[in-house]
């Protein structure tokens, strides 16, 4: 992890830097305590992958140019917003190892937050002169919340089958990551099929990337992922190693996880846990993930070689290989 970081530090720190004055310059407020909120979620930053898509896809199709920095400040404003209404939805109280907003002033102020955020995006990327971007990320931003309804559409459907899983967490996640990639080729000068190739690319990270942290929320630890975990369990969403575990489990272990589902008693998540680790199912979701990876790295395959593409093969391979 430390060397894909850093490595990503050497390609595009500089401009992170940017993205993350530029960030904090668009959010200002005259309103003390709004600038308190946004200080606070700008913890969330983390590892500003979606920004780093943009200025890596960007640097490895071309150069960069001042509406990349635009385009990675409006993707991670897009990102936060998300979070935020993640943690409200999840009733999460962790976010980054510290206390997530819903938690500390309640979700009115979660919700208000994460509108501000997202209108604050639509305001910056309108300074670009380019409708592509916008109603590209506007398109995007419709898609994620489109995921999160099929989401919740679906909590506590035992039988939820792995199509339908994919297209929840490609809608949720990928596509977000697809679309900062697709910019930061097509912004660089792209030709069609490298931007499509930058889509594939992307959208494969996006997949992985959710499928791990799906995994995490059953086997991780929250000291070390730094968010609430069980989550997925305690909501009723069924992950990618639920589903196989219920597609391929004993009968008796089937039925037992199904009762499991419908309880409420304390301990309840832990025999969960105990339950699907001895079984191939997190090692098949972790396959899977694997497999989205390979057809990431493909994806770059007949990229000029040089630092920003040797950057991204090494994040696709970070996503499933993290820890938190």
């Amino acid at each position: 992890m430390t060397q894909v970081m850093d490595a990503m530090t050497g390609c595009v720190g500089a401009e992170l830097a940017a993205v993350e004055r530029l960030f904090s310059h668009e959010l200002a407020s005259e309103i003390k305590c709004v600038n308190a909120l946004v200080k606070h979620v700008s913890r969330y930053h983390g590892k500003m992958l979606r920004p780093s898509l943009v200025l890596l896809t960007g640097k490895a199709c071309g150069s960069l140019v001042d509406a990349h920095l635009v385009v990675a400040t409006v993707v991670e404003m897009v990102h936060m917003a998300t979070l935020v209404h993640d943690d409200v939805l999840d009733e999460a109280e962790l976010r980054r190892k510290g206390a997530t907003i819903n938690h500390l002033r309640g979700n009115e102020a979660a919700v208000l937050l994460g509108d501000y955020l997202i209108s604050h995006s639509y305001h910056l990327c309108s300074s670009i002169d380019s409708q592509f971007a916008s109603r590209l990320i506007a398109r995007t931003t419709n898609e994620v919340c489109e995921g999160e309804l099929l989401q919740i559409q679906n909590r506590n459907n035992l039988d939820l089958d792995e199509a339908t899983y994919l297209s929840i967490i490609e809608r949720k996640t990928a596509v977000l990551c697809a679309v900062c990639c697709m910019l930061g080729a097509s912004l660089a000068g792209a030709e069609e099929r490298r931007v499509e190739q930058a889509r594939e690319y992307g959208l494969c990270l996006g997949i992985a990337f959710q499928v791990q942290d799906d995994i995490l929320d059953i086997v991780g630890q929250e000291q070390t992922v730094g968010k609430t975990l069980g989550t997925d369990l305690e909501k009723g969403k069924l992950t990618l190693p639920m589903i196989h575990f219920m597609a391929t489990a004993p009968r008796e272990h089937r039925q037992l996880l199904r009762s499991l589902m419908q309880r409420r008693e304390a301990d309840r998540m832990e025999k969960i846990r105990n339950l699907i680790l001895p079984s191939h199912s997190i090692e098949y979701a972790k396959e899977r993930a694997c497999g989205y990876v390979q057809r990431a790295r493909t994806a770059l395959q007949d990229w000029p070689d040089g630092d920003a593409k040797m950057v991204l093969e090494a994040v696709a391979g970070f996503v499933v290989n993290r820890a938190g």
